[in-house]
């Protein structure tokens, strides 16, 4: 997405690190910079408005649930190697296997 104006900052930079920006998971230089890009253009500030919108409905309808701590590092830890740029390994989740009933 691109309104078609020259921006400081590309419209696809905006866009491919919005969910840092709203989880305020970048420097405070940078939230400046997209500040700034909101302002001038529309497309990417109603792209920002829907995201931050779903992402308080996720955490009102959600967000009371405690999230089991090694799913919450396995979570992160892909997190990071996608941050990083390395590959990640596409594992079939499978779920523990089930005990056997005594009958």
């Amino acid at each position: 997405m691109s309104c078609g104006e020259p921006h400081e900052t590309d419209c696809s930079e905006i866009l491919d690190h919005l969910y840092e920006f709203l989880d305020r998971e970048m420097p405070d230089a940078d939230c400046t910079k997209f500040e700034h890009h909101f302002e001038e253009c529309s497309p990417c500030l109603e792209k920002y408005g829907l995201e931050q919108a779903v992402k308080k409905l996720v955490k009102r309808c959600c967000g009371q649930d405690d999230v089991p701590t090694d799913l919450r590092a396995k979570v992160m830890g892909r997190i990071d190697l996608i941050r990083s740029g390395q590959a990640v390994p596409e594992h079939e989740v499978t779920a523990s296997p089930a005990t056997p009933q005594e009958t």
